[in-house]
């Protein structure tokens, strides 16, 4: 029988070196910018060759797509969709101080790609349509089981939420000394006022 394990292991020095330039990418890009930023930068902050670069990415827009699966990644991996929409939105304050270099990367890439023949335009904008979509049906289905009052839009409500969630992680990024959690809880405290007595906070 074949010994497998050198091939894990070169699986698993692969696998270390693609992390390795996500890291390195997800920092970089958070300073400049993709427009700024180039393959063969990334390479160097990587300790690595842009041709060595390019076996893991073959292009700067992959390797672009792969920072936000990466921020996708870890948003998925704490959120539970099926969870309190009002404990979600907390736990969200707790993963913006937790990974700050995500969270800038994220932005800046936003902020980047609002025009819509950039890059990461249509992509971002999904993103955008999913989460709120994401949020909507939690409204939605607590409205149907009596939880939420019926008066409230739930398209509408779910879009303030979101675009909270990102003017929120804009400006913590411009002013980390701003009391995130403070902020998070006193918005959280409100919506839930809203949401369950139909009187406004």
């Amino acid at each position: 029988m074949a010994d497998t394990r050198p091939y894990a292991t070169l699986l698993a020095k692969g696998e270390e070196r693609r992390q390795r330039i996500l890291d390195h990418a997800a920092r970089r890009l958070a300073r400049q910018g993709w427009r700024s930023t180039t393959l063969a930068q990334i390479a160097a902050d990587a300790g690595m060759t842009a041709a060595g670069l390019l076996h893991h990415f073959e292009s700067k827009e992959q390797l672009l797509h792969a920072v936000i699966d990466a921020r996708d990644h870890a948003d998925l991996e704490e959120a539970d969709l099926n969870g309190d929409l009002f404990v979600q939105i907390r736990r969200v304050a707790e993963r913006i101080q937790r990974s700050p270099e995500l969270v800038g990367t994220f932005t800046v890439l936003l902020v980047e790609n609002l025009a819509p023949d950039a890059p990461l335009h249509d992509r971002l904008l999904q993103r955008w349509y999913t989460a709120v979509d994401i949020v909507h049906d939690v409204i939605e289905h607590n409205q149907r089981i009596g939880t939420y009052r019926a008066g409230i839009n739930a398209r509408l409500r779910a879009m303030e939420i979101v675009a909270f969630i990102n003017g929120v992680e804009m400006s913590w990024l411009l002013d980390p000394e701003i009391p995130l959690m403070d902020i998070f809880d006193e918005y959280v405290r409100c919506l839930e006022i809203d949401f369950t007595s139909g009187e406004q906070a």
